[in-house]
């Protein structure tokens, strides 16, 4: 009987996954797009008061690991240990990126699992030892089918992803029944139809499946940077089966039964869509033939683009994340590449398109907001929030606008993973802000000494800063440390709101919570003046 979708036990957690990247060189831009969408997606889902669990690690087995490692004069291990500790996790930590668990292939918590795993299947007859010759691309680590292959001019066939020539395999393998599965998959899908995004990867799945499936080869023969077979230790598990099942052995699979029945599965795989057939094909297939749940959502984002080409190391693109963020600051590079691309497109990425969005939306928009209210309230209150006694429709319209705000944005930030429509629904209410400010003038107003004037100039201060509380919320998951800025700016803590980490997302529009009394500073400036663009 086929698995179904989520099933969890007990006090479920909201489970998310990156892909496990490989470690054959530094992460680029395109890992970290992927990082940190998965860590605001789930900061939101804990800002709403949810469990949560997050993981992310490295995939380190495989001929295109070993290759690299032989390439620099040491070991599959060394070469995985460097690059772990030296690169992945400190660029990690630097993005801010608070993932619960950081997996890695080569742990034994993994490879036993992984074995446990393999023989079950082996022991149900799912797998069956044959012989198998095609094209086969290292650096995808994937046998390719004929009509997938690109011809160049010479006529040498291509991977259409690495553009580089393929090699051609004979071995003789062990095999995974996965053409069996594909009436069960297309049942599935067809019952779930959420379960892969976007719709266009969805329809290029479904079709794929519906031409028929091959078994899967789930072992290699020709070199030993692998998990053994357990019955088998002249062959090492495909390491593609060897990471997808990261999945599960970092949940607890075999090793904590209470842990795993209440993380797994994952509620959403973040993928590059470059693997999309491994995530929404092969994996369901093998949870439904061990007769696990299936995952809740695969969704596939787009590639990141420089000069036409998807962003890669072998394309001679891999910006550096450091290469960024030394210019703009963390907040402002976390918050860019969710703000100016559509997740699950490709989209192209520029020096030019990033300042002219942080100095116009970030420093002009925010910043600039943050900093008036402040001065302002320093300037014509002693630094102390007054109370708002003179509201009107002004203020109604305000109120409303951020109504809406805080519902657009938890719909799709924390249900349909639309990073961009969601920052862009609580700009809208910066705008809104700012364009309250500016047509209420308060420095006007300001002129006005009687007690009705008075009144109106701390009402628009109030309704000002009350609105930044509530951008700090909405933001906290996408720039949190400069949400943090202007929470401590606002004095929200230590007049008694309380931390900004204890403040609920869907709770933000309840009006009036940043307490009257309330210390407002005006600290350093939120977005500084971008200084000349660096060489890279």
């Amino acid at each position: 009987m086929a698995a179904t979708g989520i099933e969890k036990q007990g006090a479920a957690a909201y489970y998310v996954t990156t892909p496990i990247y490989y470690v054959n060189d530094a992460p680029h831009l395109g890992h970290a797009y992927t990082t940190v969408a998965g860590d605001v997606l789930t900061r939101w889902h804990r800002q709403r008061g949810e469990k949560v669990w997050y993981l992310t690690g490295t995939d380190e087995h495989g001929q295109k690991i070993m290759r690299t490692a032989e390439a620099n004069g040491v070991t599959p291990q060394e070469w995985c240990d460097k690059l772990v500790e030296e690169a992945w996790k400190p660029l990690w930590e630097h993005l801010n990126i608070a993932n619960d668990d950081f997996i890695r292939t080569t742990e034994k918590r993994h490879t036993d699992r992984v074995q446990e795993f393999v023989q079950d299947l082996y022991d149900k007859g799912e797998i069956y030892k044959g012989g198998y010759e095609g094209p086969y691309c290292v650096g995808c680590e994937e046998y390719k089918l004929p009509g997938d292959l690109i011809e160049a001019e010479d006529g040498t066939k291509l991977c259409p992803v690495h553009k580089k020539p393929v090699e051609i395999l004979k071995e003789e393998n062990y095999f995974f029944k996965l053409s069996e599965y594909g009436p069960k998959l297309l049942e599935f899908y067809e019952a779930n139809p959420g379960f892969i995004q976007p719709e266009s990867a969805r329809n290029e799945v479904v079709n794929f499946v519906k031409q028929g499936l091959q078994d899967l080869s789930i072992s290699r023969s020709t070199f030993d940077w692998g998990v053994p077979v357990p019955w088998d230790d002249k062959h090492v598990i495909y390491v593609w089966v060897d990471a997808l099942l990261n999945y599960a052995t970092a949940a607890g699979y075999g090793a904590d039964e209470e842990k795993f029945t209440s993380v797994f599965p994952a509620d959403v795989h973040l993928i590059g869509k470059d693997i999309l057939r491994f995530h929404s094909v092969i994996w369901p297939a093998m949870l439904m033939a061990q007769g696990l749940p299936v995952p809740g959502r695969v969704s596939a984002n787009g590639w990141l683009m420089v000069g036409g080409e998807k962003m890669s190391k072998s394309n001679l693109t891999g910006i550096k994340p450091q290469d960024l963020t030394s210019h703009f600051g963390v907040d402002a590079y976390r918050w860019y590449f969710l703000r100016a691309i559509a997740f699950g497109s490709d989209g192209s990425f520029s020096w030019e398109d990033f300042t002219a969005r942080y100095t116009s939306e970030l420093a002009n928009d925010f910043g600039n907001l943050a900093s008036r209210v402040a001065a302002m309230i320093g300037k014509y209150f002693g630094g102390t929030l007054p109370a708002a006694s003179a509201s009107g429709a002004a203020e109604a319209a305000v109120q409303d606008g951020l109504v809406k705000a805080v519902a657009e944005a938890d719909r799709l930030i924390g249900e349909e993973l639309d990073f961009q429509g969601g920052i862009l629904a609580i700009f809208d209410f910066v705008k809104q802000v700012n364009g309250y400010i500016t047509e209420q003038e308060p420095w006007k107003v300001a002129k006005d000494d009687s007690d009705e004037g008075r009144a109106r100039l701390a009402t628009i201060l109030y309704t000002s800063a009350e609105s930044l509380r509530a951008m700090a919320v909405l933001l906290n998951a996408v720039m949190p440390d400069t949400s943090q800025k202007l929470w401590d700016s606002l004095g929200a803590d230590a007049a008694g709101l309380g931390a900004l980490a204890a403040q609920k997302v869907q709770d933000a529009a309840d009006w009036g919570q940043l307490p009257v009394g309330a210390t407002v500073t005006k600290g350093a400036v939120l977005f500084p003046r971008l200084e000349e663009k660096p060489a890279v």
